[in-house]
């Protein structure tokens, strides 16, 4: 007898370590992760997930390569690509080191740090929207398969997202020093309610 099911549960997987050089701005940019951690963490994944849930992946190679090493684990599952699930696009910033950008410009973030777009890339305000949105239609898939659990498979940022909004709701902008800090490490997953 299956034990009493108490709410669907969203599935936070971040991918595994990427390839680039430590202290590298790499938000939006396409990196590949190792792909030795990337499979291992494929296995870890498929034995802990319960029966079909909806797997849902970032764009972004980093995370569609641990999407695809899952399925080839577990052909029972279904991949779905959402851009929404991306990191956040520093701009300009994108694959510089983060102690070569100026001092004046990371400041300039942190004095707004729910508006203002680093290396005029994406609004940390933009991303928020976007994560709602996902997380919206994660509870509408999720309702209309039987209160199923959802996976994302995707980054740091975006888990923050979810941590921020789940804390403090929707429209509730974020100032440097309350952003949340913890996120799931390299190829590991935090479970949360959907609901």
């Amino acid at each position: 007898m299956m034990p009493p099911r108490h709410g669907a549960r969203l599935w936070l997987v971040r991918h595994a370590a990427p390839r680039v050089a430590p202290g590298t701005c790499y938000g939006g940019l396409d990196v590949p992760a190792d792909p030795l951690a990337t499979q291992a963490a494929a296995v870890r994944l498929a034995a802990a997930l319960p029966q079909a849930p909806g797997v849902f992946h970032s764009t972004l190679q980093r995370c569609e390569h641990l999407a695809q090493a899952l399925c080839a684990q577990r052909p029972d599952l279904h991949l779905h690509p959402d851009a929404r699930l991306r990191e956040m696009d520093f701009g300009s910033w994108e694959g510089q080191a983060w102690d070569r950008i100026a001092k004046t410009d990371i400041d300039a973030w942190t004095a707004a740090f729910a508006t203002h777009a680093p290396g005029g890339g994406e609004s940390l305000e933009t991303v928020l929207a976007r994560v709602a949105s996902a997380l919206q239609s994660a509870r509408q898939w999720s309702a209309s398969h039987g209160a199923a659990d959802v996976v994302w498979i995707t980054h740091a940022g975006v888990a923050r997202c979810v941590a921020w909004l789940q804390a403090q709701g929707e429209g509730v902008m974020p100032r440097s020093e309350d952003w949340p800090v913890a996120a799931p490490g390299w190829g590991e997953w935090d479970l949360r309610d959907l609901a």
